[in-house]
């Protein structure tokens, strides 16, 4: 028997309302999340223009990929890898924190589609340095810009050699927090090697009183040691980085801060100057993120770094939360945001 008239309208009503149900649904359900340890060859050089001396010898860059299993087995077509660069007193945990899956930044976003690399710096986590005076800053931007020369090219390494070749990156875009986000503007200003820019809690020319005395301190800490810790305290970790983070997690972070190298405590000045100068040489579009409450960074500084970019640049305030984005109650708005702008 033909099908009547209201019978075809009804059944086509029916799949068109069911189609972008199924289709929203689908990167969730395909996107199975992985995590494996990569290592980077790397030389303690500069060729920035900060001034600072390492020690120009070779080092291991230790990290993991974090993203989709398809793209780190190389089977997901063109990858984008985000290199996410940390801080201060910090380290690659940060955004990658054990026992708190809603406050993992890099897993998180790989469930989305997203790969990132979690790095640890040199002197920092599983990328030991036995002298902290041997880097400096500007080393640091320097081995930045060879790890993304090396994503590009696929020359690393898993930690597992049973795991085959590592995949190369077709894009690469660095993300960073505080010093770690100078580190990526330093990088991408010399080098002009990355597709873009996530710099969060981050200003130039607008560190505050508390931040000025901070680093103060740490310097005077420095004088006949190699290492010094960003916080004196666990205490005074939490009260710089959160203003709304859940007390487990800052429990879980402060039990986790670092001490930082005293090379690249010392270059701290120099890399100032330098990674104001280039910022007026990015090509990448920059997404700048603030906390309405970080104590670190000065308010009024936020559209002075937005202009001090030639690209398109794009800014984005949390309310109410501090330094520590990726960790703060507004996490979910967060990693929202910067999915928007990658996309």
């Amino acid at each position: 028997m033909r099908p009547t008239l209201l019978g075809v309208l009804t059944a086509l009503v029916a799949t068109l309302l069911a189609a972008p149900a199924a289709t929203a649904a689908s990167p969730r359900v395909e996107s199975r999340v992985g995590s494996r340890g990569v290592v980077f060859d790397v030389e303690n050089t500069n060729a920035t223009s900060v001034l600072c001396a390492p020690d120009n010898r070779s080092y291991h860059l230790r990290g993991r990929l974090v993203g989709p299993a398809q793209d780190l087995d190389g089977i997901g077509g063109a990858l984008r890898v985000n290199v996410l660069v940390h801080d201060f007193g910090t380290g690659g945990w940060f955004w990658n924190l054990a026992g708190h899956p809603a406050y993992d930044y890099a897993t998180r976003l790989a469930e989305h589609g997203e790969t990132s690399l979690v790095l640890d710096r040199l002197g920092y986590g599983t990328s030991r340095l036995p002298d902290g005076d041997a880097t400096c800053l500007g080393a640091q931007a320097d081995m930045l810009h060879q790890v993304v020369q090396h994503l590009a090219s696929g020359q690393y390494r898993f930690t597992n050699p049973d795991l085959g070749t590592t995949p190369a990156a077709a894009h690469v875009v660095t993300q960073g927090h505080g010093v770690g986000a100078a580190i990526a503007q330093v990088e991408a200003g010399t080098f002009d090697d990355v597709d873009g820019l996530v710099l969060m809690s981050w200003t130039d020319r607008g560190a505050t009183a508390l931040a000025t005395r901070t680093a103060a301190r740490q310097s005077r800490d420095c004088a006949g040691t190699d290492y010094a810790p960003f916080a004196a305290t666990r205490a005074d970790f939490r009260s710089l980085m959160f203003a709304t983070a859940p007390a487990a997690v800052q429990r879980a972070a402060a039990s986790r801060r670092s001490e930082d190298p005293c090379g690249d405590v010392g270059s701290l000045s120099p890399f100032l100057l330098a990674s104001n100068l280039a910022a007026g040489k990015v090509d990448a579009p920059v997404l700048l993120l603030y906390g309405g409450q970080d104590k670190l960074n000065r308010a009024s500084a936020r559209d002075a770094q937005a202009s001090s970019y030639p690209t398109k640049v794009t800014t984005k305030i949390f309310r109410g939360a501090g330094s520590a984005l990726p960790l703060e109650r507004s996490a979910d708005r967060v990693r929202a945001a910067v999915l928007r702008w990658l996309g």
